[in-house]
């Protein structure tokens, strides 16, 4: 019997543990889901070769592509050879972008954080910063990797939505504070997209799809942090849990 919840994929992590490969996900977006968007998630294990798209969107109701240490690698942008030490995943990447540009065709809901909204750039055609902080005039958006977790997920810097974006349809505030964890950035929009919201450096922060045939937001901070303590990121999920019951219907 199917589950009455809408059931959600996550593109897992692969990582090596020891000499063991391993197929992760941070729980906190495990509990945002269920608890704030009312879903039932599920794992996608990111294997070698890939599962095919139209096998996993057969199973799912909508996808969350979630944050991580790694980074989408810069082949699939034509970027410059990655730095010294910059963690890739080639595994992720290999299911999750072929899986974001089918999702997007067919209009399941996605929301994609931090790594997933790079993912979702690069998909779909644009580019990335590989440091944002060396970019002139940018930020250093990095956290503070030695300071508590509280503080590392504290509010950083200030988002301002643009009129006509997805995420403003969802929050009514013009602009408020998120936390940032990321070194890497859009730089190219892709086409189809809009930047719903940038921070005061300029850099974009949040993207929707125009005319896109479901619910499709990427933002760059990470709403899963505490999510009930927040109203913007109670609204987040508590929006894309409402997308996913009408697409479940």
């Amino acid at each position: 019997m199917r589950s009455s919840r809408p059931i959600v994929g996550l593109v897992c992590d692969h990582r090596r543990v020891g000499k063991h490969p391993f197929h992760m996900m941070d729980e906190r977006y495990i509990t945002a889901l269920r608890d704030g968007a009312g879903a039932l998630p599920m794992l996608i294990p990111a294997l070698d070769p890939p599962l095919a798209p139209q096998d996993i969107l057969a199973g799912v109701d909508g996808l969350l592509f979630s944050g991580s240490p790694s980074n989408v690698s810069p082949r699939h942008y034509g970027g410059k050879a990655p730095s010294q030490g910059s963690l890739q995943d080639e595994r992720r990447d290999a299911t999750a972008l072929a899986l974001l540009r089918a999702a997007a065709d067919t209009g399941k809901p996605m929301i994609c954080i931090c790594r997933g909204c790079q993912e979702l750039n690069v998909a779909l055609g644009g580019t990335l910063h590989q440091q944002v902080h060396e970019v002139p005039g940018r930020f250093d958006h990095r956290e503070k990797k030695a300071a508590p977790l509280d503080e590392q997920y504290g509010p950083a810097h200030s988002v301002t939505l643009a009129k006509g974006g997805l995420l403003a349809r969802i929050v009514p505030q013009r602009a408020f504070e998120v936390n940032s964890l990321h070194g890497q950035g859009i730089d190219r929009l892709a086409p189809p997209l809009f930047a719903d919201a940038t921070a005061p450096d300029g850099q974009i922060e949040a993207v929707s799809m125009p005319g896109a045939k479901g619910f499709l937001l990427g933002v760059q901070w990470h709403p899963e942090w505490r999510w009930a303590e927040n109203e913007i990121s109670r609204a987040i999920f508590a929006a894309f849990g409402e997308a996913l019951r009408k697409n479940a219907d």
